[in-house]
């Protein structure tokens, strides 16, 4: 049977991209494995002794000992606080960055010369900035609240500057053609249609910076982080095991808020 010229090409052009398909995965997986192996993960022997640790571990800090609760309202307050103030803080900063970092409202110098400024900021960890903070303005929240609007501005910039991106050009070009400033463009144009994005991101942020907050009380930031850290620090397993408990009910606490937040601005959205 004599195939057309035309769908021998076309079934060419379909095998050598199924081929190329094949040697990409090939090499994702051989450098996945390659990773683990550099890792130790394919290294069994250190594999043997985790579930009975974790076994005598866990023993060791039930039950969870929460004596100390009503000493906990401070350092509670503290990683709470941080992870609010630095998110607004990030959310600030990121708004303007984003703005100019989308391909529809800037030119291509400014452009980039911004995406370039947030790649700088996210690819330093949070942590990194809480410890130069640190040592600039001294322990406490403070430096916590810094590092995590630093690092937010940096990931929420780039979020933002996607989803502006994706916006209707319609409404920003009719009102350019009447004279109107960037400012009004972007109030009148832009954020009625990115709005309901921006608000679901910033929240996932919080709910992040959460989290991060307390990683930070390692470095000296204070809040639940540093009660943590001095309690396995001083053997008391069984009051870490409460603290983080008590870290675990404040974030599933804030994830509830968020999804109450997305679900009620998307309602008032949509009315």
């Amino acid at each position: 049977m004599n195939i057309p010229a035309q769908q021998q090409a076309v079934l060419r052009i379909a095998a050598r991209r199924a081929w190329l398909s094949c040697l990409l995965l090939a090499a994702c997986l051989g450098a996945i494995l390659l990773a683990a192996r550099w890792a130790g993960a394919l290294d069994t022997e250190r594999y043997r002794e985790i579930l009975p640790t974790l076994w005598t571990l866990g023993l060791d800090a039930w039950p969870p000992d929460f004596q100390r609760l009503p000493s906990w309202g401070k350092p509670l307050m503290d990683t709470l606080s941080m992870s609010v103030a630095g998110t607004a803080g990030g959310i600030l900063a990121a708004l303007p960055l984003g703005a100019l970092a989308a391909r529809n409202l800037a030119p291509a110098p400014v452009r980039q010369s911004v995406m370039l400024l947030l790649n700088s900021i996210r690819s330093i960890p949070s942590l990194l900035w809480g410890i130069l903070f640190v040592a600039a303005v001294g322990f406490g929240p403070l430096p916590g609240v810094l590092a995590l609007a630093c690092h937010s501005t940096g990931m929420l910039g780039k979020f933002f500057a996607e989803i502006f991106e994706h916006v209707d050009r319609a409404p920003v070009d009719a009102l350019r053609s009447q004279g109107v400033p960037v400012l009004g463009v972007l109030r009148f144009g832009v954020l009625p249609q990115v709005l309901p994005r921006l608000v679901d991101v910033a929240l996932y942020r919080w709910e992040h910076n959460i989290r991060a907050a307390t990683t930070l009380g390692a470095i000296g930031a204070g809040g639940l982080g540093l009660e943590i850290i001095t309690a396995f620090h001083l053997f008391e397993y069984r009051e870490a095991l409460a603290l983080i408990a008590v870290l675990l009910v404040l974030v599933s606490l804030v994830n509830l808020l968020g999804a109450q937040i997305r679900r009620r601005f998307l309602d008032s959205t949509t009315a």
